[in-house]
């Protein structure tokens, strides 16, 4: 099943979280793996390793899939492909305003 695109918050506050990424980095060089599997290459406990499945679930970044007993993760790379245009979107707009607090400096120079 096709999931909307969720907004680029959203998004931004799935990645924002180192575990997150590392978690979603795991996922990535497996393919396909169960929570259980991330957690011991994690250090931190399954349950939070599952919290953090949750929260990259809801913004679209990983789909589960069951499989008998376990649910194994992966990877949705339109949506890795929409949160990098978000975050390209948040640094430009960074730079502009770096950009505006440079000049500013400048001209009381």
């Amino acid at each position: 099943m096709s999931r909307p695109a969720v907004v680029d918050e959203d998004l931004l506050e799935a990645v924002a979280d180192t575990s997150r990424r590392r978690v979603l980095d795991l996922i990535l060089a497996h393919g396909e793996v169960t929570a259980t599997e991330l957690a011991t290459e994690l250090p931190f406990t399954r349950q939070a390793v599952a919290k953090h499945l949750a929260v990259l679930d809801r913004a679209g970044l990983v789909e589960g899939n069951r499989h008998g007993r376990e649910v194994r993760y992966s990877v949705r790379p339109e949506q890795i492909d929409v949160a990098a245009r978000a975050m390209a979107k948040v640094a430009a707009r960074w730079d502009a305003r770096l950009e505006a607090i440079k000049k500013m400096a400048e001209d009381l120079s």
